[in-house]
């Protein structure tokens, strides 16, 4: 674990970054309180669009949109009860 105050962290600020992306924990403080966590970014894959995306069988979605569903919204606004 590093840590070092705010102006140091200024100056150092390379070191400071390589440090964090080898793994080490970096932390800044701001008069002798650690303020900050300097930790490397993952790069995430991007999101797919399109068929594959959803991870639930799209059967299950069909069927949220059938009759039996209808009526049975259309009786619970007639109704006035949810």
């Amino acid at each position: 674990m590093r840590q070092c105050n705010l102006y140091e962290a200024k100056s150092q600020l390379s070191q400071l970054v390589q440090a964090a992306l080898d793994g080490e924990e970096v932390f800044i403080a701001r008069a002798g309180k650690v303020a900050v966590r300097l930790v490397p970014v993952t790069n995430k894959p991007n999101a797919t669009i399109g068929f594959g995306v959803l991870s639930i069988d799209p059967l299950i979605l069909d069927n949220a949109f059938s009759a039996a569903v209808d009526s049975e919204v259309a009786h619970l606004f007639d109704s006035g009860s949810m």
